[in-house]
């Protein structure tokens, strides 16, 4: 619609409305999609991840995993690597006892940090440094303010080990269960004939004390029963309970009752899935979803932390960060994992960590990383030639490359990338800087610089941080153009404004997938996401100068 508006209303040309699309930021982003794929498809995050849950003390753990997660989500996309991490920290918190709000955020906000340590950490920072180098600005080298990312990461880290123990909220932590499972799911248990709980009172089951198991609801074809326990229960009505899932089997098996989710024949693997943020799924309903006819798999169950599902499972909006339980066919495993609307976080069958093929992508994704450092290439053809090399070396099936590509992000970009020419070509950025940026001046360059890291991260916690990229980098190119002074510094301050947005759950895809798996709530991402942002804000005026002068 952005380009589109451009093109009717004559503020840009043709090539210029459709160059986002052939932009080296759009296909290198593209490009880090596949490599990244390559990696979590051969399992070879699977097999870092499985020795570190090894440790089972939680804290000892999340040092571990932000000393791990924070370079990982230099190179790779940052939502594979908290997918990774995601279930492991939760499994960690369940065999301590402890609430897994402890320790998800600092997962969400390290991977972010990662990003800026490398020109490739996030489509943001190659976005702003495609729209200044068609600017005719030189651009960044690979690692040129990986040294200045670092001492952001490091002092981010030490902040979420000293201050998380006093500013994370402790969320369930009295009812957390003692097994390893993820978490207590929700499903619905029909009564068939012959059950023994036929004619009986829901208080007369006793399933709290016998199997740990709450039953919700009794609905009774289109009606909810919301007290239960003075209700006999009937041929073909249904219950609502909630339980882990072993318990919630054993529960049926003892009763005869029927999970009609469950398919018959074929026997299925039970998978745990996340819904990713800005999925397909996201407001609609489990009788709307189409999984079952893409996927051949069944939901059975679904588990929201930190809320109580009190509505009938088919009638229940989605949301992103719930955890739905499906059971899918063995060859249907596959096309699942490359469902973007998913995220596949945990399987009953043990994945199967694929040596050869995870050394081979860690190779090609450490080759491209060399031959774009070393200069022998720019960024755009290495990783061009690594996602060439995964799919020839058969790492990745042809199919596998092209869906582990997120087509919303590419469209995204090349479509805001016009927006920052015709900011620049009308004159709009000049008439900004001139009426706001630019009086700041007189107060020295770093005066100007701040107003722009503030505007910057304040516009990323309340939108898409790539289009609060491409608004503000015209600004910071005309500001140093006003100023008479090198545009670098103030390039940097709009990527580590825009890439690091810690005050929000919609600031950042990795703060939507943690805010329902820890049961946040928004005020909690404000409790230790704002002083984050001005420790990162104070940090930014002093060292960015010192890296990059004017």
């Amino acid at each position: 619609m952005v380009l589109s508006a451009l093109l009717v209303f004559g503020l840009v040309n043709p090539d210029d409305a459709l160059a986002g699309f052939s932009s080296e930021a759009t296909i290198t982003v593209a490009a880090m999609f596949v490599l990244s794929a390559g990696l979590s498809r051969s399992g070879a995050l699977l097999g870092l991840g499985r020795a570190l849950s090894r440790v089972r003390n939680p804290w000892l753990m999340l040092a571990i995993v932000l000393a791990v997660v924070g370079p990982v989500s230099a190179f790779i996309n940052n939502t594979a690597a908290v997918a990774v991490f995601l279930p492991l920290l939760l499994a960690a918190a369940v065999a301590s006892r402890r609430a897994p709000s402890k320790f998800l955020i600092p997962l969400s906000y390290v991977a972010q940090m990662g990003g800026v340590c490398t020109l490739i950490g996030t489509s943001t920072n190659l976005l702003v440094n495609g729209i200044a180098k068609a600017s005719g600005q030189p651009g960044f080298t690979l690692f040129e303010f990986g040294e200045l990312g670092l001492i952001f990461m490091g002092v981010g880290v030490a902040y979420l080990l000293i201050a998380g123990p006093f500013l994370l909220p402790e969320r369930e932590a009295p009812a957390l269960p003692a097994s390893d499972e993820i978490g207590k799911y929700v499903t619905e248990l029909r009564v068939p004939a012959g059950s023994s709980l036929i004619g009986r009172m829901v208080a007369d089951i006793r399933a709290m004390e016998t199997h740990r198991v709450y039953v919700l609801e009794l609905i009774r074809g289109d009606e909810n029963h919301w007290a239960p326990r003075s209700t006999a229960i009937d041929v073909d009505d249904r219950l609502m309970v909630q339980g882990e899932w072993p318990k919630l089997t054993a529960f049926a098996q003892a009763h005869g009752l029927r999970l009609d989710a469950v398919p018959q024949g074929e026997r299925g693997v039970l998978i745990e899935a996340m819904v990713a943020p800005n999925s397909r799924l996201e407001g609609r309903t489990l009788g709307e979803v189409a999984l079952p006819e893409q996927h051949q798999s069944q939901v059975i169950a679904i588990y929201r932390r930190g809320q109580r599902v009190a509505e009938q499972l088919r009638s229940l909006p989605l949301t992103a960060g719930d955890l739905v339980l499906l059971s899918v066919p063995d060859r249907e495993l596959p096309d699942l994992r490359r469902d973007p609307a998913l995220v596949v976080v945990s399987e009953r069958n043990d994945q199967r960590i694929e040596w050869t093929r995870a050394l081979i992508s860690v190779g090609v994704m450490a080759s491209v990383v060399a031959l774009a450092a070393t200069g022998i290439m720019p960024i755009v053809e290495a990783a061009l030639l690594g996602c060439i090399a995964l799919v020839l070396l058969r790492c990745l099936e042809p199919d596998e490359a092209y869906a582990a590509i997120d087509w919303r992000v590419i469209v995204l970009l090349a479509g805001v990338f016009p927006l920052g020419v015709a900011m620049r070509d009308s004159g709009l950025a000049g008439i900004i800087v001139e009426y706001t940026l630019a009086p700041l001046g007189g107060f020295g360059p770093i005066a100007a610089l701040a107003a722009l890291y503030l505007v910057t991260a304040v516009l990323t916690e309340i939108m898409s941080n790539n289009a609060a990229a491409v608004l503000l980098t015209p600004i910071a190119l005309g500001t140093a153009e006003t100023l008479g002074v090198d545009a670098k510094p103030m390039l940097i301050a709009v990527m580590f404004a825009a890439s690091t947005a810690f005050a929000t759950p919609v600031g950042y895809q990795t703060n939507t997938m943690v805010y329902g798996a820890g049961g946040y709530r928004f005020s909690d991402f404000m409790k230790i996401g704002l002083p984050l942002n001005l420790i990162f804000f104070v940090l930014a005026v002093l060292l960015i100068p010192s890296h990059f002068p004017f």
